[in-house]
């Protein structure tokens, strides 16, 4: 099944929730939705799935006008941020109850249902209820009623994000190989650019409503068109210095100087942004080369076994990722050092010119 939506916008009133979505799904297809909260996520997968109809545009199923097609007529199973079980059944039922719908045989249902409670680690809790399992396990019970229909058009709205970390890992490498076996559209929403990476497959980059860039995940990761496109595919938002080049040699914030080779080599005079990847800048020298920026520490962000230095240069905040757990003072200066060939450049538009990945995104 192939899906497309033409000319899609949304609106609530006055408020504006789609515009402008022009989107083709192919056959089998792996789609990650990668956006911030409020950038239009849930809303694109209502109208896909027939929830919601748009306040213009179509949608397309293999050629034919589904626009106004009831979603109980649509092939099509959603999986949402918030579990949604039948309290009254147990797990076993939730998970049989679209089987049972379609008229399946009964030994047939069995077989899915114990199936897919397997890979999602359900087996020992078939016989409760959803109101005595834990929050993860109504998530999992939910999941596993959507993957059980092998509906045509599978959509799934951050579907690990109640779940703890190590069970989030394990599920996302098994939907990986489920994803695979089947012939299904998938498309599968999140708010974090480490997962997208995770899942691979197709990438639609959103924010406000609107499409910024479509494409192989690695390929709009490596080139992210817009600057708008790397702030929403970098976790945290990708860094950046307004810079002046002149014959070469460009200027970046008050004082850094930096002589232009490599991928930037040729870029013309002008004003532009240098930015580079919170991974990609360090607090301990990396190379000859590296570009130094003396910045005061505002904050430092403790997060598992990594820190992040919120810090200020030039009036510009930049983040620094740096390995294991660090305390740094407020108000200190620290250093910051980026390997130049890590600078992706944008023009005055926040449009592409230059990108450190190119080689690997081809």
């Amino acid at each position: 099944m192939g899906l497309s939506l033409q000319g899609v916008d949304r609106y609530v009133g006055q408020e504006m929730y789609l515009q402008g979505i022009d989107l083709a799904l192919a056959p089998g297809s792996r789609n990650v939705v990668l956006g911030r909260t409020l950038a239009g996520k849930t809303t694109l997968l209502r109208i896909m799935a027939g929830l919601d109809r748009p306040t213009r545009g179509r949608i397309m199923v293999d050629g034919q006008d589904m626009t106004g097609m009831s979603v109980r007529k649509r092939n099509v199973a959603m999986v949402y941020q918030q579990f949604i079980n039948y309290p009254s059944l147990t797990v076993y039922d939730n998970i049989a109850s679209p089987l049972k719908l379609s008229g399946m045989d009964r030994k047939e249902i069995d077989r899915k249902v114990n199936e897919i409670a397997g890979i999602l680690s359900l087996t020992e809790f078939l016989g409760r209820l959803p109101a005595e399992l834990s929050g993860g396990q109504q998530q999992r019970t939910a999941i596993a009623r959507a993957l059980v229909k092998n509906a045509q058009l599978l959509l799934l709205d951050e579907p690990l994000v109640n779940l703890d970390y190590k069970l989030r890992e394990t599920l996302r490498e098994e939907l990986q190989e489920i994803f695979k076996q089947r012939e299904a559209v998938v498309v599968y929403t999140t708010t974090e650019p480490a997962e997208a990476l995770m899942l691979g497959g197709d990438i639609v980059v959103m924010d406000e409503g609107r499409i910024l860039q479509t494409g192989p995940t690695s390929h709009v990761y490596h080139n992210p068109a817009t600057l708008r496109v790397a702030e929403v595919f970098s976790d945290p938002p990708i860094n950046y210095l307004d810079a002046r080049v002149q014959a070469q040699m460009a200027v970046l914030g008050q004082d850094i100087k930096l002589s232009l080779n490599g991928h930037m080599s040729g870029i013309s005079d002008g004003q532009y942004k240098f930015g580079v990847r919170a991974n990609r800048l360090f607090l301990s020298p990396t190379g000859e080369r590296d570009v130094a920026i003396h910045a005061i520490v505002e904050l430092s962000e403790i997060n598992g076994s990594e820190t992040f230095v919120h810090a200020t240069y030039a009036g510009s905040r930049l983040v620094a990722q740096e390995d294991g757990i660090h305390s740094r003072k407020i108000g200190s200066e620290v250093v910051l050092y980026a390997d130049p060939t890590s600078f992706f450049v944008y023009d005055q538009r926040g449009n592409l010119v230059a990108s450190p990945d190119q080689a690997a995104a081809k």
